[in-house]
């Protein structure tokens, strides 16, 4: 059974892990302060969820013009000079009387940077570790976030209540520059991992590549898809809950880190295939239960719950990992992390219209339906795909299926 400590012994993983644990940090510390800023500021659950997912709606446009330069830029000097660009960023949100419009277009601008930094810390991490590892890796980063957004959600929720809003933001870029110094001294100077010149172009080309595989693509729609529209729901904490959403938020992360904890280290690998879309359908069935409206004690459970089916992200990206050449290895992450924060975007303005017009338990429970729905549509195209391939391989006159 593999074990977490052999990671830590491979050069350059410590600051890699550490840089992206307390980038993440910063983004949930940083994020719960402007969405309660731009909700007390507005009223609207739209515009707060948009605040705290909004920056996720750019980084479609990133994967479409940027991606190309995840593989082709310096990994070290690419991740250190971001990170200081998210700090300085953030901290221009927390200029007093900021308009709310200038506050979305910087978060547009760190939506675009966003896109870029996946491709390359997990291009990067897939270059540090042997492939067979790379499961492990993702399962030990994915528990770091959990544990940094259970921190982060809780210290931003003690920040707003003990300081303002506007302080929490100010924390938040703190560590945004604590990543880029961990980045800028930790990390090891290398090159880049493919030649030539990033470029529009480029981009296209290597996406159209990606994306022409059949299988590929039904990798590419259930890291995105079913797991976007639960980030819809949760985007609905603040006007579920103003008081208690760090406590919700916190839930969450808790039962993610569970969950990749259960998959990266336990879960057989006779199993994997089998347990992919059944954790996926775990992240939305318990949504469905808010229509009751659950007090505080069962929302909470039934989030933790929930967030445990994050799991199956870690199951979907070791598939994408077979179907990639090594040397795409940065952008096809890439674009699966841009992706995947383009969805969540697009729900989390989805459920703030909900909203809107209904409520936001309504919101939940809509979005919920939605990814169960496409979580079955991607199990029959998969099970129709093995059929095919069984038909394929079936020997004249015999019963069985060769695979």
């Amino acid at each position: 059974m593999p074990r977490y400590r052999v990671l830590f012994r491979t050069p350059e993983f410590t600051p890699l892990f550490l840089t992206g644990s307390v980038h993440t940090a910063a983004q949930t510390v940083a994020g719960l302060g402007l969405a309660t800023l731009v909700f007390r500021a507005t009223g609207s659950p739209f515009l707060s969820a948009l605040a705290l997912f909004g920056p996720s709606l750019a980084q479609l446009l990133g994967a479409t013009t940027l991606l190309s330069a995840a593989d082709r830029l310096p990994p070290r000097t690419a991740l250190w000079g971001i990170a200081l660009f998210f700090a300085l960023g953030t901290a221009v949100l927390a200029v007093p009387a900021l308009p709310t419009w200038a506050v979305f277009v910087v978060l547009l601008v760190e939506g675009l940077a966003a896109s870029l930094g996946g491709g390359v810390r997990h291009g990067l991490l897939n270059e540090i570790l042997p492939r067979e590892q790379y499961l492990l890796g993702r399962s030990v980063t994915n528990m770091a976030t959990g544990a940094c957004q259970i921190g982060g959600f809780a210290t931003g929720g003690l920040l707003v209540a003990l300081l303002s809003p506007r302080g929490t933001v100010l924390a938040g870029a703190g560590l945004y520059l604590a990543a880029a110094l961990t980045a800028r001294l930790g990390l090891g100077a290398r090159p880049p991992r493919a030649a030539g010149r990033p470029s529009v172009a480029e981009t296209w080309r290597t996406n159209g590549r990606l994306w022409a595989v059949p299988a590929r693509r039904r990798a590419y729609l259930a890291l995105w898809v079913p797991n976007g529209l639960v980030v819809g729901c949760e985007s609905l904490f603040v006007p579920y809950a103003p008081e208690r959403a760090g406590l919700l938020f916190a839930c969450g992360a808790f039962g993610m880190l569970v969950g990749d904890a259960v998959v990266g280290r336990f879960l057989p690998a006779r199993l994997r295939g089998r347990t992919r879309f059944p954790l996926q359908a775990l992240l939305a069935a318990p949504f469905l239960l808010f229509a009751l409206d659950p007090g505080l004690p069962l929302a909470l459970v039934l989030v933790t719950v929930s967030a445990v089916g994050y799991g199956a992200s870690l199951l979907h990206q070791e598939r994408l990992m077979t179907l990639v050449p090594e040397e795409l290895s940065g952008h096809a992450l890439g674009l699966h992390t841009s992706g995947m924060l383009a969805l969540q975007g697009v729900s989390a303005a989805l459920a703030g219209t909900l909203a809107q017009y209904t409520s936001p338990r309504t919101g939940m429970v809509l979005l919920a339906l939605a990814s169960l729905a496409v979580t079955f549509l991607l199990v029959r195209a998969e099970g129709r795909k093995e059929e095919e391939r069984g038909t394929r391989d079936r020997k004249p006159g015999s019963a069985l299926s060769r695979w």
